[in-house]
């Protein structure tokens, strides 16, 4: 039988109880017991078998019994029996020498007995000791009489044994010498102590696993080998509508067959994040072996309400926004080898040693964010945050509560404590104010107060917050042409435009349409698990792209590559492109005659782009035509061609 815990108090609040079971060891105990009486409590009952099953059995009803002390087969006999830890007395070479020494002052013809078995070592002992030893072993109390009976009858006057073989010996009229000596029995105390203070231990580990358990809001279950309950907290046992005392015990597929851990015990492999109904709710379940010190002890199962699941994943997703305030992307990660946009990039390094203010303009789809992220990753300020906010997505009264933030009552349903607006948020980093031109008239009075004052008074309240905060802001519209029309405040505009960051359109820089469209289509085609690769298909469309004026600038070219990674990655292997995939891309004819263009048209406007880009590198160059064809990465004769449409 397996030994159970012992049923210690968690509150240690009384010393563990043990008892010593056995005739003869009465004789030694005062010496013995009292070296130990700070430590157990001893109880000695001068019973064996079953009566001694009996005593033993009613003091564990009672609570009054948890460790066991006896020896020989008294010993055995109550260990396979009882529920509580049996410590058996240890017979030592020194015991046996000392018990023969006494035996032989009467005779020196011995009888030995042991339990079961017959020692070899003692065998060898009788040679040297010229002793006539005769060795008996028994299983049970009959076979120890007959066998005590029958060396009377031969002539036998002394028997070493145990408690109860020595009473036998005596029941014969033969002597009877106790085997076990003192220091055997002291070391059974010292066993019992440890015994008792590891259950201790233990019973304090389980006592705080159990708290735990209490009081998760998971379900949680515990089995052994044949599936058999053996630990079940309460959201588990209101899960299955049972009392948890009740499933103590029973086998987990009884109970809830749908939640079986039979092939969890029967593989030892784990199965995480299976969705199953039960009692009308859906459940995520993970199932877990248990394994101990090497070797498989049973399985673990939890289960989620799939409802909190969800409410924790909104929850998360609702903060996500307050604690990405970091930026992700640098200035060398921003991709495009043309002359322009490495001229654009060294003057965003040159704006971000500085704390001045930064208007980045530029069409839609140029990477106004990137940059500002990029000028803020390459600044003194790359350790604090980056803060974010169009200023078109949101409207007045709200973008107000945002940027400013607000105390406690300042409007109905205004949080509890007031909240930070995103001034305060961005404190010693900084803050990019995306499409700056979309800014109420009203909201653009009090920026321009921050800016001038570094101090933010929110909403409700008479008190201004300091502030040490950079600004960056960002718009497609021509601030000049909305001042004019009476949108955009100019002093506003004088704070925001110090230092002045225009990106270039993509139809200017016409040569990174090649690498933009590269990185953009394998990372697309890796997303999405095509087979082809970029350098196959790259060919089919990339003459076109080339031919192309993109009014949505950068965003639009990766919009267009994400359609083409979606229609290949549905196609089992390489293929061409299928018709109607590049929509809205028209190529230049082979060969055309070159046409004169009406001011104003999007084919014009990519020439003059191309022709004004050209002009400046030959101002670069001092007018070496070589080397500025080489910079562009065009041939000379595509330079001068294109010049000369220009006329100059």
């Amino acid at each position: 039988m397996i030994a159970t815990a012992l049923p210690f108090d968690p509150q240690q609040t009384r010393k563990p109880r043990v008892c010593v079971m056995g005739f003869s060891l009465t004789g030694m105990l005062p010496g013995i017991v009292p070296n130990y009486s700070n430590q157990i409590e001893i109880r000695i009952i001068n019973k064996i078998f079953g009566e001694a099953l009996e005593a033993a059995r009613e003091l564990i009803r009672a609570g009054e019994l948890d460790i066991l002390i006896a020896a020989g087969a008294n010993g055995a006999f109550l260990r396979g029996n009882l529920p509580i830890p049996v410590v058996l007395i240890k017979v030592s070479g020194f015991d046996i020498l000392h018990a023969l020494a006494k035996a032989r002052e009467e005779s020196d013809r011995i009888a030995i007995f042991s339990y079961q078995t017959i020692s070899a070592e003692l065998e060898e002992v009788k040679a040297l000791l010229k002793i006539d030893i005769e060795q008996c072993y028994y299983t049970t109390p009959q076979d120890a009489a007959q066998r005590v009976a029958e060396l009377a009858a031969a002539g036998f006057r002394v028997i070493v044994g145990s408690s109860m073989i020595t009473r036998l010996a005596e029941e014969a009229g033969l002597t009877g010498v106790f085997l076990y000596s003192p220091n055997s029995v002291r070391q059974a105390f010292d066993d019992a102590v440890e015994i008792a203070r590891v259950a201790r231990l233990e019973e304090g580990r389980r006592e705080w696993l159990n708290s735990i358990l209490q009081h998760l809001d998971e379900g949680v279950v515990a089995v052994d080998l044949e599936e058999r309950v053996q630990a079940i907290n309460p959201a588990m046992a209101l899960l299955l509508e049972v009392s948890d005392q009740w499933a103590l015990g029973r086998k987990l597929s009884e109970i809830a067959p749908q939640l079986s851990l039979a092939r969890a015990l029967r593989s030892g492999e784990a199965e995480l994040g299976q969705i199953e109904r039960v009692q009308r709710r859906l459940l995520v379940i993970n199932r877990l072996p248990l394994v101990e010190q090497g070797v498989a002890s049973g399985a673990v199962l939890t289960c989620q309400d799939s409802n909190a699941i969800q409410r924790a994943d909104r929850n998360l997703r609702q903060q996500a926004p307050k604690s990405q305030r970091a930026a992700k992307y640098r200035l060398e990660d921003i991709l495009g080898d043309s002359p322009v946009m490495r001229a654009t990039r060294e003057l965003a390094e040159h704006y971000a040693r500085t704390d001045a203010t930064v208007l980045i303009t530029g069409e839609s789809g140029t990477g106004k964010e990137l940059f500002a992220q990029g000028i803020h990753q390459a600044s003194g300020r790359k350790r604090e945050p980056f803060v974010a906010i169009n200023c078109g997505a949101f409207p007045e009264s709200l973008l107000e509560s945002e940027l400013f933030g607000y105390e406690e009552g300042a409007f109905t349903g205004s949080r509890r404590g007031g909240k930070p607006g995103l001034f305060e948020a961005a404190h010693r980093g900084t803050i990019f104010l995306d499409e700056i031109g979309e800014l109420p008239l009203a909201l653009q009075a009090r920026l321009l107060r921050v800016l001038q004052e570094r101090e933010v008074l929110r909403l409700g309240s008479t008190e201004a917050t300091s502030i040490d905060v950079r600004v960056i802001a960002a718009t497609n519209r021509r601030l000049p042409e909305e001042i004019a029309a009476g949108r955009f405040r100019q002093d506003l505009y004088y704070r925001l435009d110090i230092l002045e960051l225009q990106l270039p359109p993509l139809r200017a820089r016409p040569t990174d349409i090649a690498g933009l469209s590269v990185h953009f289509l394998a990372a697309a085609l890796r997303r999405h698990h095509a087979v082809v690769r970029a350098e196959e298909l790259l060919p089919q469309f990339l003459p076109r792209f080339e031919a192309h004026t993109w009014p949505g600038n950068v965003r639009q070219l990766e919009n267009q590559i994400e359609r083409i990674a979606v229609v290949m990655a549905q196609l089992p292997t390489a293929a061409l492109l299928p018709q109607g995939v590049l929509t809205g891309l028209t190529p230049e004819p082979a060969g055309a005659p070159v046409e004169t263009l009406a001011p104003g048209t999007l084919k014009a406007s990519k020439r003059e782009a191309e022709v004004a880009e050209i002009r400046r590198m030959l101002a670069a160059t001092e007018g070496n035509q070589k080397e500025a064809a080489r910079r562009l990465g065009i041939s000379r004769s595509t330079l001068w061609r294109k010049l000369d449409r220009a006329g100059g």
